[in-house]
């Protein structure tokens, strides 16, 4: 009975695998822009910066950023207005989006200028 229990576990965990369910990597900047522009009424994504780990990301587009989280097997999303809040960190840079539900947002491998850099493009006219 335990055998046959464990061995439909694993091939249930398979099948999910296999599906990439559960997946909530952010792949790449095209995705992270598109997932932006499903979830945020109006946004028009113009780059982005994707955490090394794609975990996170930052995408710029028509004035505001979206920051985007994995939050379980999803990805969360929300909108911030320049100048962003960013802290140091020690695998990157923080984002502080001001809201304590959605928390900190922490980019592996990138840099303050690279964010200050995305951001300074929302202002060129």
């Amino acid at each position: 009975m335990f055998i046959g229990s464990l061995a439909a576990i694993l091939a249930l965990a398979g099948v999910a695998r296999l599906l990439r369910l559960g997946d909530a990597r952010i792949a790449s900047a095209e995705q992270a822009m598109a997932r932006a522009e499903e979830a945020l009424a109006g946004f028009v994504a113009a780059r982005a910066l994707i955490s090394g780990d794609g975990g996170a990301a930052l995408v710029a587009g028509n004035g505001t950023v979206a920051v985007l989280k994995r939050h379980g097997a999803h990805v969360a999303i929300r909108r911030l207005v320049p100048p962003l809040r960013l802290a140091p960190a020690i695998e990157g840079v923080a984002v502080e989006t001001g809201e304590a539900m959605f928390g900190r947002v922490t980019l592996h491998g990138v840099i303050e200028p690279d964010v200050r850099a995305l951001e300074s493009m929302l202002t060129l006219v």
